[in-house]
């Protein structure tokens, strides 16, 4: 067996993002009362804010803003589109977004059932994760993951964000693993396979979205179940 160690990524890869900041978000839209305060309908709010929110992740990659910066500058940044200029407001909606997004259950498909393989099939399964520590913690528990995996590292712990080398080596490092026998999976072509790549790791791309493949990884999936015939 080539492997022992495989890297997963959590959001966009096991847990299903998108699909849960989306109930969330318009959870948040009803809580405050968006609508009333000249704020567009809810897809025009969802649709600016992702826009917003992608801009800020780059930046707090690229090590220009901090975790706190980017929790409620990307609310701040979607109200002055709406001309409203409320800092607190903004703070509020990040506090509520970061209690109530972390509680969704959603998986991709296939989700449990591969873990379950490869635990079967003795691998040692570890998350990196640039994601915050408190919120990837209740992110795995509420969907029932947290099992899986001997070992959790986040950005936050490691003082290292994806792709940079450091958080990867710090992740072998603590799974007592070789570079050479570890592999990460992931959806993410900067962060999971330019990262892997960074350490002289083995990737798996995992490209739910038919995305256009830059970065050479070792593998390319588009379906969870696919694994089975890497690993």
């Amino acid at each position: 067996m080539k492997y022992q160690h495989l890297f997963f990524d959590l959001d966009h890869t096991l847990w299903d993002f998108d699909a849960n900041a989306e109930e969330s978000l318009a959870e948040l839209y009803d809580f405050f009362k968006l609508e009333s305060k000249a704020i567009g309908p809810f897809s025009q709010f969802y649709s600016i804010y992702l826009n917003h929110n992608l801009i800020l992740w780059s930046r707090y990659e690229k090590g220009y803003i901090t975790t706190e910066e980017l929790k409620w500058r990307r609310m701040w940044r979607t109200l002055l589109d709406f001309q409203i200029a409320d800092e607190k407001l903004a703070k509020d909606m990040s506090e509520y977004f970061l209690e109530v997004l972390p509680t969704k259950k959603k998986v991709f498909e296939y989700t449990y059932e591969i873990l379950d393989y490869l635990m079967e099939k003795k691998y040692s399964l570890h998350l990196i994760t640039n994601g915050f520590e408190k919120t990837q913690r209740i992110k795995l528990e509420s969907s029932g993951l947290t099992k899986y995996f001997k070992n959790i590292i986040t950005s936050e712990i490691s003082n290292s964000v994806k792709p940079k080398k450091e958080i990867f080596e710090y992740a072998v490092k603590k799974a007592n693993g070789k570079i050479e026998e570890s592999i990460m999976i992931g959806d993410n072509l900067n962060a999971d396979i330019l990262g892997a790549k960074n350490a002289g790791m083995d990737s798996v791309f995992v490209n739910h979205i038919n995305a256009t493949c830059g970065e050479e990884p070792t593998y390319i999936i588009r379906h969870l179940k696919e694994l089975e015939r890497i690993l």
